[in-house]
């Protein structure tokens, strides 16, 4: 693109840094936020604050980092009302940057087709890092949308990450990133069972962790979460409430496909239980805290059937 103006919605824990990244690499963003703290923090970098989202509209591309599709189609009500009476440039892109719905997004492509009069297009292009991959802007970035847009946006992606994949069409991004959260989630509630295993049976979590490194059970969810399950630290790098409806999207598309995933089914009910503990808002590491409270459960009962028998 060789138009580098660009809008960011949303700068939370991912979209901040992720917006920051692009202003490092040339571009100009102007960004639009809920509260004002961290727009004074990116002016001060350099970026440019819109009073709403709908002012954003002249930009060739405007990337959208809430945390669902519904907050990202009510941000951008005005938005689309407005390229419903003024059509925007020929190709414009709206490029949803979150872990949404895989059949939503396609739905929420046509609306912004329709009120575009057919010149904005949208592409799904969720990530995969956490807040250190989005602050040292080496995120996993997966594209659904056309070949020629992906090409089109892919300076745009490159200055946020450092794998970038063309997926497939509109969707296939949020598919590609349900399928890396079916990995991450069950994954960490794995390492999350063994830990707490391990510290009920006597067992160092720490020790067990570092020679299960050196095997074939290491990966980088473990070297990237183990330490914070070892520790029972649960502050945010992302809430852990999202992981439970990112696998409602595998569950979602496996229905649609006619795939079988257990894994995700019991993922889902985890971190629902999760959500029921009050846990959600802390870190996807919380989910060590779920299954503690679970055992405690299974061990009452337990002792209440011997206490009555």
């Amino acid at each position: 693109m060789e138009d580098k103006r660009a809008g960011f919605v949303g700068l939370g824990l991912m979209g901040l840094p992720m917006a920051e990244n692009l202003l490092r690499a040339g571009w100009d963003v102007s960004a639009w936020n809920r509260s004002a703290g961290p727009l004074q923090h990116l002016e001060a970098q350099g970026g440019r604050p819109a009073r709403d989202v709908a002012a954003l509209r002249d930009l060739p591309v405007i990337a959208f980092m809430l945390p669902d599709l519904s907050f990202i189609e009510e941000a951008a009500e005005e938005l689309l009302a407005s390229w419903a009476e003024t059509p925007p440039a020929a190709g414009t892109a709206v490029v949803v940057m979150s872990s949404v719905s895989p059949a939503k997004v396609k739905d929420f492509g046509r609306r912004v087709q329709d009120a575009s009069g057919g010149r904005a297009v949208v592409v799904d292009a969720p990530v995969s890092g956490g807040t250190k991959g989005a602050t040292d802007g080496t995120l996993a970035i997966m594209a659904g949308g056309s070949p020629d847009d992906f090409q089109r946006l892919e300076p745009f992606f490159a200055a946020m990450g450092t794998t970038v994949r063309h997926m497939g069409a509109l969707g296939s991004g949020s598919l590609a990133k349900a399928c890396n959260q079916l990995i991450v989630g069950t994954t960490t509630a794995a390492l999350a069972e063994a830990a707490e295993l391990a510290e009920r049976s006597g067992m160092d979590p720490a020790a067990l962790f570092d020679v299960l490194a050196g095997g074939l059970a290491g990966s980088r969810v473990l070297d990237n979460v183990g330490p914070r399950l070892v520790r029972k630290d649960y502050t945010p790098t992302g809430p852990a409430k999202f992981m439970h409806k990112d696998l409602s999207f595998v569950l979602e598309s496996a229905q649609a496909a006619g795939a079988a995933v257990p894994m995700a089914t019991a993922g889902v009910e985890l971190y629902a239980e999760l959500k029921r503990q009050g846990l959600g808002e802390q870190d996807l590491a919380v989910v060590r805290q779920a299954i503690s409270q679970l055992s405690d459960a299974a061990a009452d009962s337990a002792m209440k059937g011997t206490i009555s028998a």
